[in-house]
C-alpha cells in the first residue's frame, strides 16, 4: 500500500503553493505553477497533489493556535506566553499566534479550492475513482477548515474559488450560511471518499460520516435552546456515528498511553483508532512537514536533545490539576496527559533509564511529548517530532454517539449509549456509569481529549444552546498557579500536597469569538460589515 511517507518530493512540490499566500488569504496561491498543463495528468499526480492536504497547510494551526485556541480558551492550559487567550483578551493586534492561526485556515481553503479546480479541468488519464477520492479529501479538509474558522470567529467569508472571487469585494457570511457549507462539504466527502482509501493515513468514508456526525451535534444547538435542539440533526449524528462504529472495523487502541506514543501513531504507521490524523514527517524540511508541537511544551531541551524543549512554563491549568485531584482513579489518562512530581517514564530519556520527573511549580505536558530521536528509533529532529496529531479519533465517535442517543433528555440509560460511552471510560481504568447525563458526556470528553485541541469547541457547542451555563463553566474554571508535591510512600493511589492561588477568567457574549487580525482588516476593510447570507446557487459543480 503506498504510503503517504513516500510522497514527500509531491509534497514539496505543493509547497510553494502554500508559500505563495503570506499576505493574506486574499492573495491567491499562485495558478502559473501547478496547471492542468503541466500536473494532474494521471492517479498518481492526482493523489500526490491532496498528500499536502495532511501536514503542510495545517503546520500554523498545529505551531501555536492548537494549544492557544483549542486548550488555552477551553480552560485546560498553564502558559506564560498564551496568557491573553487564557484570559479572554486577545488583540487583534497579535501577529504571534491570531494572525497565523485565522491565516492557516484559509491556507487550507486556498489549497483545496485550488486542487479541486485543476482536478475539474485536468485533461489527462484520471480515474473517476481517485478523482472522486481527491475531490472528496478537499472537500473535506475545506469543511474542516471552516468549522475552526465559525467556530472561532463565527461569521466569516466563504472563499470557494480563489479565481472566480479574485476581484470581489470580500465580506463576511452569516454563521447558518458557513455551517450550511460545511454540512455540504463533508456531506460530499462522504458521497465520495472510498471506505478502503488509497493509501493508509489518508481519510476514507469512515472519516468523514465520523466527522459529519461531529458537524451534526454542534449543529443542532446553535440558536436553540436546552431541551429543544434540533432532533433531526441529533438523528443524523446518531446515524453517522453508529455506522462509523458498527461497520468501519475500527476500533479502540487498548491502550490510551500507547497512542501517544509515536511506533503507534505515525506517518507510516496510523492505528486502528485514528480516523484522521494530520501526518508529520520525521525531519524538517521543507519547513511544515514537521510536528512543532513538541517543541513548545517539553519542559527541558534534555528531554529533546534536538536543540528545541521550550516549554518548563508550559503545563495543565490549575483546574484540570484539581480534576485528577478529585478523580485519582482517572491516574492512567493522567499520566499519557500531564506530568506529576515523582512520575517515572521509561520511554523518554531511555539512554539515562528514564525520566524521573521532579517539577513542583507546574504539571508539565506528557501529551504528545516523545522525546529525543534516540527514544523513537532515530526518528525525529529539531522542531520535528515524528507523531501525529490526532484529528478525530474512534473514542470521539463513541461520545458523539452517546450524546446524539441522549439527544434532549435529561438523561439517558440507553444501553448502545451507556455501551459505548463505558468503553471510552473502560480503557481508562473507570467504573462503568448506569445513567449518563449531558455533564457526564461533556467532563469525560473534556478528560479523554484533554492537550488534543478540543476543549473550546466543546464549550461553544454548548454555549450555542445553553450560553449561560457554558459562561458559568468557565467563569468557575481556575487558572492561577499551583505548586504539586507528591507526597513519599503514598500509592494506589498517589497522594500530593498541592497549593493553589486560584484566578478566574470568565467570557461573555462579546469575548465568545476571536477578534479578527487587524492587518486582514487593513487589507479588507469590507470585513468590517455586517455579514450576509451566502449565494449558494454560485458555487461550481464539483
Amino acid at each position: 500500500m503506498k504510503k503517504i511517507f513516500h510522497l514527500l518530493p509531491s509534497i514539496i512540490l505543493i509547497t510553494a503553493l502554500g508559500t505563495g499566500c503570506k499576505k493574506s488569504f486574499l492573495d491567491r496561491p499562485p495558478i502559473d505553477q501547478l496547471t492542468t498543463g503541466n500536473f494532474y495528468n494521471n492517479d498518481q499526480e492526482v493523489l500526490a497533489a491532496t498528500t499536502a492536504l495532511y501536514n503542510i497547510v495545517w503546520f500554523d494551526y498545529n505551531d501555536k493556535a492548537f494549544l492557544a485556541f483549542g486548550e488555552a480558551r477551553g480552560g485546560n492550559l498553564q502558559s506564560n506566553d498564551r496568557t491573553p487567550y487564557i484570559q479572554f483578551a486577545v488583540s487583534a493586534t497579535d501577529q504571534s499566534t491570531l494572525l497565523p492561526g485565522y491565516k492557516s485556515f484559509y491556507k487550507i481553503i486556498s489549497q483545496s479550492n485550488l486542487i479541486m479546480q485543476n482536478i475539474y479541468n485536468s485533461k489527462g488519464n484520471v480515474s473517476e475513482a481517485v478523482r472522486n477520492e481527491a475531490l472528496g479529501e478537499c472537500h473535506f479538509m475545506r469543511g474542516l477548515a471552516y468549522y475552526y474558522l465559525v467556530s472561532n470567529w463565527g461569521a466569516v467569508p466563504i472563499i470557494y474559488d480563489n479565481i472566480a472571487q479574485l476581484n470581489d469585494s470580500v465580506h463576511r457570511n452569516t454563521i447558518e450560511s458557513v455551517w450550511q457549507f460545511i454540512i455540504r462539504d463533508f456531506q460530499y466527502a462522504v458521497k465520495y471518499l472510498p471506505y478502503q482509501a488509497a493509501g493508509q493515513g489518508r481519510i476514507n468514508k469512515w472519516s468523514a460520516e465520523g466527522m459529519l456526525a461531529k458537524m451534526y451535534l454542534t449543529l443542532a444547538g446553535y440558536g436553540r435552546t436546552e431541551g429543544n435542539r434540533n432532533q433531526t440533526y441529533l438523528d443524523s449524528a446518531k446515524i453517522l456515528a453508529g455506522d462509523v462504529i458498527h461497520n468501519s472495523g475500527m476500533s479502540l487502541y487498548p491502550s490510551y498511553y500507547g497512542l501517544f506514543v509515536s511506533a503507534n501513531n505515525n506517518s507510516a504507521h496510523n492505528n486502528p483508532e485514528s480516523l484522521f490524523s494530520l501526518e508529520w514527517m520525521p525531519f524538517n524540511q521543507p519547513w511544515g512537514v514537521n510536528n512543532s508541537f513538541q517543541a513548545y511544551v517539553a519542559f527541558e531541551p534534555k528531554l529533546t536533545e534536538t536543540g528545541d524543549g521550550w516549554g518548563a512554563a508550559q503545563g495543565v491549568s490549575a483546574d484540570v490539576v484539581r480534576y485528577y485531584m478529585a478523580h485519582p482513579e482517572d491516574s492512567l489518562r493522567r499520566k499519557a496527559t500531564c506530568m506529576f512530581d515523582g512520575d517515572y517514564y521509561p520511554d523518554l530519556e531511555t539512554d539515562n533509564g528514564g525520566l524521573h520527573y521532579s517539577v513542583t511549580s507546574i504539571s508539565n505536558i506528557k501529551k504528545y511529548v516523545i522525546g529525543s530521536p534516540k527514544d523513537n528509533g532515530g526518528n525525529g529532529a529539531f522542531m520535528a517530532a515524528y507523531i501525529n496529531t490526532y484529528m478525530l479519533r474512534l473514542a470521539e465517535v463513541y461520545l458523539i454517539y452517546a450524546e446524539a442517543i441522549l439527544g434532549n433528555n435529561a438523561s439517558t440509560t440507553d444501553p448502545e449509549a451507556l455501551k459505548y460511552f463505558n468503553a471510552v471510560r473502560q480503557r481508562a481504568g473507570l467504573s462503568p456509569k448506569t445513567s449518563i447525563t449531558f455533564d457526564d458526556i461533556f467532563q469525560e470528553k473534556r478528560a479523554e481529549t484533554i492537550m488534543e485541541g478540543e476543549a473550546w469547541y466543546d464549550i461553544l457547542r454548548w454555549y450555542y444552546f445553553a450560553p449561560q451555563k457554558a459562561m458559568d463553566y468557565v467563569a468557575h474554571q481556575d487558572k492561577g498557579s499551583y505548586t504539586i508535591q507528591y507526597i513519599p510512600g503514598t500509592s494506589n493511589p498517589r497522594q500530593y500536597n498541592v497549593t493553589y492561588s486560584p484566578q478566574y477568567y470568565p467570557f461573555t457574549d462579546q469575548t465568545v469569538y476571536l477578534p479578527y487580525p487587524e492587518q486582514e482588516l487593513i487589507n479588507a476593510p469590507s470585513l468590517n460589515d455586517p455579514p450576509v447570507p451566502f449565494d449558494f446557487s454560485k458555487l461550481p459543480n464539483y
